[in-house]
């Protein structure tokens, strides 16, 4: 069987990387099995166009909210499936200064697109929000495990997915294509995650795998907007809600923790005041990298070899924009951006 490109994994990256393959009219294979961890099934799944305590614009903002917003629209139109959900994001300030500041902010060209309206003062009753705060639009959550879950459903019944952990023994090459069981493909695009570490290929690459702990709390009330502050709170169905997450650099394990858990209590505490109920505590492993960046190219010497991975906590912001950047990279031999181009790694090899 000839195909274009053979795609390992079917996470959030690997599932956008082959949308865009099949948008652009490839030939793919997604070898990937069910059973194995991806931090796309615990995930927030936030998309916020202002981050950090300093809430500043995240990283190319403007190029990457312009294009997820309709692919992830158009996806849901095409696949008859609703994944992502619209919702403003209110941000309280912290202190009189960052209000001052923020005033001053909403009147920039370059933050009033993603602003729908500032607050000097306290603008939600459940939460603790002296100071006021923004309200952000163009932004939400991407439910990933629904996500990631139908689009393998889509995968299988086009016959595009293999169940399967990935044979790195059984790859071979006959002049530039590469074979793998059967398979004969111009490529192999990795799309691990974090299981990157036992890749051979890509493992000397400087990713710094984070640790994340979420809750899912119950209560009597039903946020209407994401609440963010030292953590998130997403409101889902049922009086349930998602509250993230944590950041661990050190225990890399798929455990909950004890510790994970009184983080996050104790600024979901210092940002609402209403009663909640804790009903569950999940563990996954984003594939974070030293610079923050996600990492995408060929392999320095293996050549056809490539990557996609590195996407971290903002994969729901990032994978799009690049997936398309790196398709249109196979294609058209079109330019990688500095930032994400893996040859900016080529001296650690």
């Amino acid at each position: 069987m000839y195909i274009d490109y053979l795609i390992v994994g079917q996470g959030l990256a690997g599932s956008i990387v082959a949308e865009h393959c099949l948008l652009k009219g490839l030939k793919i294979k997604v070898v990937a099995a069910p059973h194995l961890s991806t931090s796309s099934l615990v995930a927030g799944g936030l998309y916020n166009p202002i981050t950090g305590r300093k809430m500043v614009k995240t990283w190319n903002c403007d190029e990457l909210f312009d294009y997820l917003i309709p692919f992830y629209q158009t996806l849901e139109e095409k696949l008859n499936q609703q994944f992502l959900h619209d919702l403003p994001i209110y941000r309280p300030f912290l202190s009189v200064e960052a209000q001052n500041e923020w005033m001053g902010k909403s009147a920039d060209s370059g933050f009033s697109s993603y602003i729908e309206k500032s607050f000097s003062s306290a603008a939600y009753a459940q939460l603790k929000d002296d100071f006021g705060g923004i309200l952000l639009k163009r932004s939400g959550y991407l439910d990933t495990k629904h996500f990631v879950e139908v689009y393998g459903d889509y995968l299988q019944n086009k016959d595009l997915l293999i169940h399967e952990v990935f044979d790195n023994s059984a790859v071979s090459r006959n002049g530039q294509n590469v074979h793998y069981k059967g398979i004969e493909a111009k490529g192999i695009i990795f799309c691990e995650g974090s299981a990157v570490k036992d890749n051979e290929l890509f493992n000397w690459l400087p990713f710094r795998p984070v640790k994340g702990e979420l809750l899912t709390i119950k209560s009597e009330h039903q946020p209407k907007v994401i609440y963010n502050r030292g953590v998130f709170v997403i409101g889902k169905e049922e009086g349930r809600s998602t509250v993230g997450a944590t950041y661990d650099h050190h225990e890399l394990n798929l455990e909950a923790t004890e510790k994970g858990r009184n983080q996050l209590i104790e600024k979901l505490e210092k940002l609402i005041n209403y009663d909640y109920q804790i009903v569950e505590q999940k563990v996954g492993i984003r594939p974070a990298t030293a610079d923050r960046r996600p990492i995408i190219g060929e392999h320095p010497q293996e050549k056809s070899m490539y990557i996609f991975n590195g996407l971290g906590a903002k994969g729901v912001s990032l994978a799009p924009y690049y997936a398309n950047q790196m398709v249109d990279h196979l294609i058209n031999d079109a330019k990688l951006d500095d930032e994400v181009n893996i040859e900016r790694y080529f001296s650690l090899f």
